[in-house]
């Protein structure tokens, strides 16, 4: 079960489950309401968002198994915990689980969670093996996974997509690290990952720009006048200053435990990005 539950990244369903709990509970009632989280259509919606994760997470593993026992020898799982055939047939499994729920729901809901599986096949597959085309990739379904929960509900609004902004940008901030942490494993199965392509040194010219973009919007966001002094202030403390120590880092950054650092410094921003829909008015 350990291992099974590694193999799905199961801390990072919690964060998915506590995402689309709080785009429920917060930006789409009036004040901080969490009856809407125990309505069925919406525990079929966040059950089916966490299959397609769970799935793709599978699915990710299953081609990366050399890659991953350079990168990360101590988190194999596909080919040694768990057999190859199994995890294919579990992550098919849990993919057309997925689909079925989200068709159940709506057609609008169901595309989605098509488009998700196919582009996390793909992903796997092919896509995460280029520079920059992969990284987009992630950073658009976890935009979508919040995005999806204002689609069911049909209430589509700026705070919504203001925050699926928030998950794109540190989203695709945080994969880009994450190659960096990972070029050796990545060059030795010719991977053109960005820097493998341009190198870490280029490839933090290009990473800087989004931070900055990424800092941009969060100022966009702390000073906009329908925003409370609370917000205001957490998003400074918990977000603003920990995206501001990731820049300082990220120029030094040169060996891969400077970038896991980084990575797992990406992870507590978008934590604590989240957890500040409870602020919202």
């Amino acid at each position: 079960m350990k291992e099974f539950l590694s193999l799905i990244r199961f801390p990072n369903l919690l964060l998915i489950l506590l995402s689309q709990a709080l785009v429920q509970a917060s930006l789409l009632s009036t004040g901080v309401n969490f009856s809407g989280i125990a309505l069925p259509g919406f525990l079929i919606l966040t059950l089916s968002t966490m299959c397609i994760a769970a799935a793709g997470y599978i699915i990710n593993d299953y081609y990366d198994v050399k890659i991953d026992a350079i990168n990360k020898p101590d988190r194999v799982v596909v080919g040694k915990s768990i057999r190859r055939r199994p995890a294919m047939f579990t992550h098919m499994v849990l993919s057309l689980t997925g689909m079925v729920l989200g068709f159940m729901l709506s057609l609008p809901v169901g595309l989605i969670n098509v488009g998700a599986v196919l582009l996390l096949w793909g992903y796997s597959a092919r896509l995460k093996k280029l520079p920059l085309v992969g990284n987009l990739v992630i950073a658009l379904l976890s935009a979508s996974m919040l995005l999806v929960v204002a689609v069911y509900a049909g209430k589509l609004n700026k705070i919504t997509i203001s925050y699926a902004v928030f998950a794109f940008l540190i989203s695709l901030i945080r994969e880009i690290v994450k190659d960096m942490e990972d070029v050796r494993g990545d060059a030795s199965f010719d991977c053109r990952t960005l820097p493998i392509v341009l190198g870490i040194r280029r490839a933090k010219f290009v990473l800087y720009p989004i931070i900055a973009l990424f800092q941009a919007f969060l100022l966009v966001v702390i000073f906009h006048p329908v925003t409370g002094i609370g917000f205001d202030i957490y998003m400074l403390l918990l977000v603003m200053i920990p995206s501001i120590w990731m820049t300082v880092k990220l120029v030094w950054a040169d060996r891969k435990r400077d970038f896991t650092f980084l990575s797992n410094l990406g992870k507590f921003i978008m934590l604590t990005g989240i957890l500040s829909m409870l602020l919202i008015n």
